[in-house]
């Protein structure tokens, strides 16, 4: 027989998780600390299985209760999505957006777009989130984003749908005064932080063409990084419209690889109408212009 769990009493174990103390999750989910306590003691009897270790003065959840918190955060936002689904049935298309992008896609491919969406649809509130591709998956399994414009993970996720929508080329660009020659002369690098997407990419790449891997400095932000290759701190990769674009850009640049930008929705939201007007945007080469061609998705790449 399944366990008769609440909603709420998955509400109470998550908040506990994304807060610093007790008195902040209560307050999160509009209960007391008594009540929040209550309710989880019942959610631990419920399942036959302790979830917190009491030996400190505030409990602290079990290593052993990840099962439980990753179901209770997809119940929550399954449960979010029916919300907002039923609720824009009601009143029509009118509703919310909430859009994951990484800065190349909002800055440089996707502005247009968006800036179009906006006037097209007035009544829609469209809530923009830039992150990097790995953040922005991990927000749309949870239910924090609705869409997630980012670089094609190499293992696709299972609770997702990708579409390619933009294929980028990235180059390798040195310090000034210093000629883009043989992979072996190249390095050290400045570069996107280890567990990106486009760093593996790179790293990738880079390790095919025996070029010398020393990293000396990571940022996410492609302006800090051409800004340390400008002052001779090392190498970078970066596409080529975020490097030779705006203040001092940088030249000389080699062409490295290509990394494959899609558009990523959950599998298990519920069908929302709002959500399907800005996907279909977002898959059009401008923006009130159909794609042509039937786009394919190369994970990694």
């Amino acid at each position: 027989m399944l366990p008769d769990l609440s909603i709420r009493q998955l509400e109470y174990l998550v908040a506990v998780d994304e807060t610093a103390t007790w008195a902040q999750a209560a307050a999160t989910v509009g209960v007391s600390a008594s009540a929040l306590s209550q309710g989880l003691a019942e959610l631990e009897r419920r399942l036959g299985v302790p979830l917190f270790d009491r030996e400190s003065r505030r409990r602290q959840l079990r290593p052993a209760a990840a099962p439980v918190l990753a179901h209770a955060r997809q119940v929550l936002g399954l449960t979010g999505d029916l919300a907002r689904w039923a609720d824009r049935v009601r009143r029509g298309v009118a509703g919310r957006v909430r859009l994951g992008m990484i800065d190349a896609a909002a800055v440089v491919h996707f502005p247009d777009h968006l800036q179009a969406f906006r006037a097209a649809h007035p009544e829609i509130e469209l809530l923009l989130r830039v992150a990097p591709s790995a953040t922005l998956f991990k927000l749309l399994a949870a239910g924090h984003v609705d869409l997630v414009v980012g670089v094609a993970p190499p293992r696709p996720p299972s609770h997702c749908t990708m579409t390619a929508v933009r294929t980028e080329t990235l180059s390798v660009y040195g310090p000034p005064g210093r000629t883009v020659g043989r992979p072996a002369s190249w390095g050290p690098w400045v570069l996107f932080p280890a567990g990106s997407h486009t760093r593996a990419l790179v790293v990738a790449e880079l390790r095919r063409l025996g070029a010398p891997l020393e990293v000396v400095a990571e940022s996410h932000q492609p302006e800090v990084l051409r800004e340390m290759v400008r002052l001779g701190a090392g190498w970078t990769v970066l596409p080529a419209a975020q490097a030779e674009d705006g203040h001092r850009p940088l030249q000389g640049g080699r062409a490295l690889v290509t990394r494959q930008l899609v558009l990523a929705t959950r599998d298990s939201a519920a069908p929302d109408p709002a959500v399907a007007l800005l996907a279909t945007r977002l898959q059009q080469d401008r923006p009130g212009r159909p794609r042509r061609g039937r786009p394919g998705v190369r994970p990694g790449v």
